[in-house]
């Protein structure tokens, strides 16, 4: 069996704390299978030097609340450096949460499941539609 991806979601202010304690509280996840890493207080080097730590030597995913700004710049340029390393941005729930349980595939094949998973996650209702946004859309 090949190492399990570790996961670090990068965020602004508390969002991947946040995150990261719904899905340890929903899914019972280990601790060190996904990290949450704040911008706040950090410019780019100590932001990067943070995610570097954060990530290990191992396979890894890092995952960002936006696809622009100071978490996906300090992502892609450390991705650059490290082998194995994907990058997932605009990350949501369902995405973290399949996540943690897929964390053995290889990290190509586990980064193009979890965007799959993100966009299914995401659906939306207007008015006549509302009164059954409670209900699974498929499309």
């Amino acid at each position: 069996m090949s190492e399990p991806v570790r996961g670090v979601v990068v965020g602004h202010a508390s969002l991947a704390a946040g995150m990261v304690a719904c899905v340890r509280q929903i899914a019972g996840a280990e601790e060190d299978a996904l990290v949450p890493l704040s911008n706040d207080g950090c410019g780019p080097d100590s932001l990067a030097a943070r995610l570097r730590e954060a990530l290990g030597d191992g396979p890894a995913i890092v995952f960002t609340d936006l696809g622009s700004g100071s978490c996906a710049f300090a992502a892609r340029r450390v991705a650059m450096e490290r082998p194995d390393t994907g990058i997932i941005t605009g990350v949501n729930l369902p995405i973290l949460l399949d996540f943690v349980f897929h964390r053995t595939m290889p990290v190509g094949e586990l980064v193009e499941r979890l965007v799959e998973k993100g966009r299914t996650g995401v659906s939306g209702a207007h008015r006549e539609g509302a009164a059954h946004a409670d209900r699974a859309v498929s499309r």
